[in-house]
């Protein structure tokens, strides 16, 4: 496993308790970081910390589709110390029907958490980095925000906006020293697979070559060098790690 050197860097994982966030938050601790966690989820945060017992690591229960929640707790942070980088992870896909089948509130929850939630994170926690001249900011979308999933339209709509949101950030921030990036991982054994059927899982499967799902570290890694220093001149950009599902 290669090291890249975080330290003296101050990272915020969302939706870091579990899956995904949770790998990036402990590969972050390894490379010297200091993480705070934000989750809403207070059962999985509350065990997360207690398994992990690291003295640079921080957590806050937090709701990104809350802004003012969001805006409060940045305001508290930068009272004190610094945020290098951010980790816009949280998200939830929620049921699969059809479109015309789709509940509004389940469609609507879904983009609040997804898409606005990466929206007021950036937005609440930019400014700081422009004051710094010096930020990472990596956006969790998915392949299917590339390629569309049947029966998620909700969620495939709302990584697409992830997608869409990196490349406009990306470009207005092109001219500082902070590197705006997305990666659409294929799916992985993490519990959001358990909000879908198992027939949608099935079929998200058998489209990927290397037939078989993501690991978490391989994600990870790449997050990590995206989040990183070495990562001076990549921005605005969309890194696919899908297993060759999605070539473009």
């Amino acid at each position: 496993m290669n090291k890249f050197d975080l330290k003296n860097k101050v990272a915020i994982v969302t939706g870091g308790a579990q899956g995904f966030g949770l790998d990036i938050a402990k590969r972050f601790l390894k490379s010297g970081a200091k993480v705070i966690i934000w989750d809403n989820d207070e059962v999985e945060i509350k065990k997360f910390t207690k398994n992990i017992k690291n003295k640079n690591l921080s957590k806050q229960i937090v709701d990104v589709s809350d802004p003012e929640n969001v805006d409060d707790t940045v305001k508290k942070i930068t009272k004190t110390q610094k945020i290098d980088i951010l980790i816009n992870n949280a998200g939830v896909t929620g049921s699969t029907a059809e479109l015309w089948k789709y509940d509004y509130e389940e469609w609507k929850r879904i983009i609040d958490i997804n898409l606005n939630g990466t929206f007021n994170c950036c937005k609440a926690i930019v400014p700081h980095m422009i004051k710094n001249n010096y930020g990472r900011i990596v956006n969790i979308a998915s392949v299917s925000g590339k390629d569309g999933n049947a029966k998620a339209s909700a969620y495939s709509s709302s990584k697409a906006g992830v997608i869409a949101l990196t490349k406009s950030l990306g470009k207005e921030l092109a001219n500082k020293n902070i590197a705006v990036n997305a990666v659409t991982p294929a799916g992985a054994k993490t519990r959001i697979l358990n909000q879908m059927s198992k027939e949608h899982v099935k079929r998200m499967l058998s489209k990927v070559p290397r037939a078989r799902f993501l690991k978490l570290n391989e994600l990870s890694s790449m997050v990590c060098w995206l989040s990183s220093d070495e990562n001076s001149f990549s921005t605005a950009a969309v890194f696919d790690i899908s297993g060759g599902r999605s070539t473009y």
